[in-house]
């Protein structure tokens, strides 16, 4: 069932037309400053990939994809799902493509994810910038991975700044500076609260963090959200968070992390119960050393949109399908699905 934070008094800052150019300028000026900081260029992805290659984002392992045939392929019965995300692939695309070490990948990502909890911040149709970088052993540490943040987190203030030079009613205040905690941390700080509870009493407190180490179980012996073991190292990977005064609550715009190796995919197959993914080519090649080592991430489109335009609701930032209930909730609290 949906769930919709009601917003009261809420009125949008930019109208329904102000919003859709300004839209347009957030997502070019983003990926200028996203590409210079990470050295990224820009690649073609996929809307869909063939159901047997294991390429596809499984999120927590319990989401259905959409699956069809394709006619010309029926003779070899070759399935294709819509994505998830593109996690694996753009592992799998670095190193056809043969990108260096230090230089990366960044793509335009549209998925359905028909089994998404809608809310004011999810919708069942996802975009979102995926980026890839290749990396070398000694990279992959925890100080890497935190001046990566913090370049990502600069990107997003620096866009943020321009966008408030265009469109002054905006008053959108980010903070740039990044604290950094794990899951445990969080857990040891908030120990009756819930993982959605310490985001929201540390963010509360802190307005930007990078909240570490998401997938592996805890002390307590839960997970604090979960993670498909197969792309991120659980030790090497977070979510970057900001606050949301509009919502009141913490406003997740990327996750991230270093990618497994193959120490790190092993054991977090047998962690997981996914040997059976093994037999996959990508599992293979990444078990055996010849896929590159790697960082990247997902940062969504809407949801930034969403947080730069203070926005109550992804939908007035996207064009999705929403329950009647929703829609009923958006038109009496004054927020326009588009």
């Amino acid at each position: 069932m949906s769930k919709l934070f009601k917003c009261e008094h809420y009125q949008p800052t930019l109208s329904v037309y102000e919003t859709q150019t300004a839209i347009g300028y957030i997502k070019r000026t983003f990926e200028d400053n996203l590409s210079s900081a990470l050295n990224l260029k820009r690649v073609s992805a996929p809307l869909f990939v063939e159901a047997n290659t294991g390429l596809n984002d499984d999120l927590n392992g319990i989401e259905r994809a959409v699956e069809f045939e394709i006619s010309e392929t029926k003779e070899t019965k070759t399935n294709a799902q819509i994505v998830h995300s593109l996690a694996k692939w753009k592992r799998m695309a670095l190193y056809k493509y043969g990108f260096p070490v230090g230089e990366g990948l960044y793509t335009n990502m549209n998925a359905v994810r028909r089994d998404e909890e809608m809310d004011n911040l999810h919708s069942v149709y996802v975009d979102q910038w995926d980026w890839e970088k290749i990396i070398d052993r000694d990279s992959r540490n925890e100080e890497y991975l935190k001046n990566t943040v913090t370049s990502i987190v600069n990107a997003i203030c620096d866009t943020a700044d321009k966008l408030k030079k265009s469109y002054p009613t905006l008053n959108i205040d980010l903070c740039r500076d990044v604290k950094f905690i794990t899951t445990q941390q969080l857990e040891d700080m908030y120990p009756k609260l819930s993982p959605k509870e310490r985001e929201n009493a540390y963010l509360k407190e802190n307005k930007t963090a990078f909240i570490m180490q998401i997938g592996d179980v805890l002390k307590s012996g839960i997970r604090h959200d979960g993670r498909a073991p197969d792309y991120d190292d659980w030790a090497l990977n977070g979510d970057i968070v900001f606050w949301s005064d509009i919502l009141d609550c913490a406003f997740e715009v990327s996750s991230m992390g270093i990618r497994v190796d193959e120490k790190s995919l092993d054991e977090q197959l047998t962690k997981s119960d996914c040997n059976d993914r093994r037999n996959f080519e990508f599992h293979k090649m990444l078990l055996s050393g010849e896929l590159p080592l790697t960082i990247g991430g997902g940062i969504g489109q809407s949801r930034l949109c969403m947080l730069l335009l203070e926005k109550a609701h992804i939908g007035e930032v996207q064009v999705s399908i929403w329950d009647k209930e929703t829609i009923d909730n958006c038109k009496s609290h004054g927020i326009k699905l588009l």
